[in-house]
């Protein structure tokens, strides 16, 4: 579980990255952040990993505080940033070297995940590897430890199409419900079919928090004509005339979520998108 409270954060004397946040995130539940580059996805995810101190506000990780980055906390948080420092290790000296530090590793797991990302076993040095073999390598152990919360900062990034495919699928068989996922990423697309929450951070602050269940029975995405309608909350061209993100006047009768509008229309439309969610906590 992760708590913020009133989160600000800041670079020094630079504008805030975020300001005011306060999001709560639960277990049994993959969370898709998107936003914009520079809308403090990163920074947030490692405000969460204790990698970076709030100026303001308080954060909890399993009761937790991260800043402390007690051992308690430590062993049960995976932390996959977008740029991976590779160690002249290979993978057989990696795995002894931080597998420990996970009681609850697998070596199982991860060999049966480098088969699925057709990886053999027995790699070499991993600085020897290309940017989406690093990837695969640092996907497979981070599910692989098995912690409660597992956050990976565009982790898509340097992944053919056929591997982006085989990442949604050992993600999604790897939740559990006492484990909590955050994937961060500006490729909306490569969540599709993969997250059932989203959040949606823009210029500082949080747009949206909510899970797709819920998205699908306030907002329709729909194709329309030539003519826009008036209550649209987003749309654009399309072959079929426009596609567009509207207001569902009626629960019972939901459509299927396109995330890359969903995003552009919080970006679009932030009042509006409070006034539909405004349950979600900020």
């Amino acid at each position: 579980m992760i708590n913020l409270d009133n989160i600000t954060f800041r670079y020094g004397h630079k504008p805030p990255v975020v300001q005011g946040l306060s999001l709560h995130l639960r277990p049994g539940h993959i969370y898709g952040l998107l936003g914009s580059n520079g809308a403090g996805k990163s920074s947030l995810m490692r405000l969460m990993a204790g990698l970076l101190y709030p100026t303001d506000g308080q954060i909890r990780v399993n009761e937790r505080e991260p800043r402390r980055r007690e051992p308690a906390f430590l062993e049960d948080l995976f932390f996959l940033p977008e740029e991976v420092d590779v160690p002249a290790l290979t993978l057989a000296k990696y795995v002894a070297t931080m597998s420990p530090f996970y009681p609850r590793f697998s070596d199982g797991q991860f060999r049966n995940y480098l088969k699925v990302f057709q990886l053999p076993a027995d790699i070499g040095k991993l600085s020897d590897l290309s940017l989406g073999q690093r990837k695969k390598v640092f996907i497979s152990f981070g599910l692989a430890t098995n912690t409660g919360v597992l956050l990976m900062d565009e982790p898509t990034n340097g992944l053919d199409i056929p591997s982006k495919a085989q990442f949604r699928k050992v993600v999604s068989a790897a939740l559990t419900d006492d484990r909590l996922i955050v994937i961060s990423t500006h490729q909306v697309r490569d969540l599709d079919t993969l997250i059932d929450s989203v959040v949606v951070l823009n210029d500082h602050e949080l747009l949206l928090n909510a899970p797709l269940e819920q998205v699908s029975q306030r907002l329709r995405f729909e194709t329309s004509g030539r003519d826009i309608p008036a209550d649209v909350l987003y749309a654009e061209p399309s072959l079929r005339g426009h596609a567009v993100v509207r207001e569902n006047y009626d629960a019972t009768d939901d459509t299927p979520i396109d995330l890359e509008r969903l995003f552009n229309a919080a970006i679009s439309s932030p009042q509006r998108m409070k006034t539909l969610f405004p349950d979600q906590k900020r």
